[in-house]
């Protein structure tokens, strides 16, 4: 008989793994929900509706993202639809800051916690309890780490893993010379192959550290609503300013990078149809859980 898996939310796989690894180990790991002005009041909203997904509600704790003004592309700051300086999230290399102002890392702390997961919410095959993932961190005496695939084709679009000055860092697909990019080792592999698949692991006084220190800003290009000099509505490209967590890593010397199987742990949701969409993300979940099911 072929057995077929449920349908899970994103949200719910996450806490699927929180709870067995509660039970594994008799402990309640608190997760923490980095959100934005624009989704926080529907991100919370549906948590009640689904009743934390049977989760401890005091061990869930949200937090917004800051935020940064949208600039047009001839330099001009624009004004939103309330009249108000129009203002735009600003990038997963917020989350440091966020979490200090927030309170986050103190709470951390009152919790005991000594080793911090930070994840994206697309890749439905994270997964983020990982034993081998922490303990080859800390055989290293590294205080951060991150996990990696190797990249399929040169360009692969996914920040790949690089040093730069002697420091740690991701350089994007987008930033990466052709010759780079397709240059091989002597055993025919790609020189720069590891692709960033966003699961990061921090001591928590490494994230202390980072909070603390500034970031660069990139320039990203979006569609965005906003009023002209003369109160009309328009919408066209603006530029939004971001930062980037992996740009936290040039604070340390070193740092742990775990290779994994990408049909295993990597089936990212970027697109809405053809590669990395929701259909091809689901084929490698249900084909991953459907494996599991047999083998239960």
């Amino acid at each position: 008989m072929d057995l077929e898996p449920q349908g899970k939310y994103l949200f719910e796989i996450i806490i699927d793994q929180l709870l067995e690894a509660n039970k594994k180990y008799n402990i309640t790991i608190p997760y923490y929900v980095m959100t934005s002005e624009e989704n926080n009041d529907d991100t919370v909203k549906f948590f009640e509706k689904m009743n934390y997904f049977t989760y401890p509600k005091d061990k869930i704790k949200f937090f917004k993202q800051a935020e940064e003004p949208l600039v047009s592309k001839q330099g001009k700051v624009l004004i939103g639809e309330n009249k108000l300086i129009k203002l735009a999230s600003n990038g997963n290399g917020a989350i440091y800051k966020s979490m200090q102002i927030n309170g986050i890392i103190n709470d951390m702390k009152q919790n005991g916690v000594e080793w911090v997961v930070i994840t994206g919410i697309d890749n439905v095959l994270i997964k983020i309890v990982d034993e081998i993932f922490i303990g080859a961190t800390i055989s290293q005496n590294n205080l951060i780490a991150s996990k990696s695939v190797i990249k399929k084709t040169p360009k692969e679009s996914g920040g790949v893993f690089a040093k730069a000055n002697g420091k740690p860092g991701i350089i994007e697909y987008v930033e990466i010379p052709e010759e780079i990019a397709n240059e091989k080792n002597e055993e025919g592999d790609f020189l720069f192959a590891d692709i960033n698949i966003v699961n990061h692991l921090f001591k928590i006084d490494a994230l202390e550290k980072i909070a603390l220190k500034p970031l660069p800003y990139h320039t990203a290009v979006k569609k965005s609503k906003f009023l002209d000099e003369n109160g009309v509505e328009k919408q066209e490209e603006v530029y939004k300013f971001e930062k980037f967590i992996f740009d936290g890593f040039v604070y340390f010397d070193n740092m742990t990078l775990l290779r994994v199987k990408r049909e295993e742990e990597f089936a990212p949701i970027k697109n809405a149809q053809g590669v990395d969409s929701p259909e091809t993300a689901t084929k490698l979940y249900n084909d991953k859980m459907k494996g599991r099911l047999r083998n239960e």
